[in-house]
């Protein structure tokens, strides 16, 4: 199982990567630097918080993990 700490840092590293794509794409549509951030900035905030619930609610399901043994030689 995750810790919540490890579930952030991968929400937050993989949200910095959805950022810059973001602000390519709303520069791209808009050609407004300020709108751009606004979208950025926005979408990774929603988007970190999301992926965080989502990470700590499949931390309870068991389904595709393995059992560790009971005991080891």
């Amino acid at each position: 199982m995750e810790s919540a700490a490890r579930s952030l840092a991968k929400a937050v590293s993989w949200r910095i990567v959805g950022l810059a794509v973001t602000l390519v794409v709303a520069l791209a549509v808009t050609g407004d630097y300020r709108v751009a951030l606004a979208v950025g900035l926005s979408d990774t905030l929603v988007k970190v918080l999301i992926f965080y619930a989502h990470e700590r609610a499949w931390n309870r399901i068991s389904f595709g993990r393995k059992q560790a043994p009971e005991y080891n030689i």
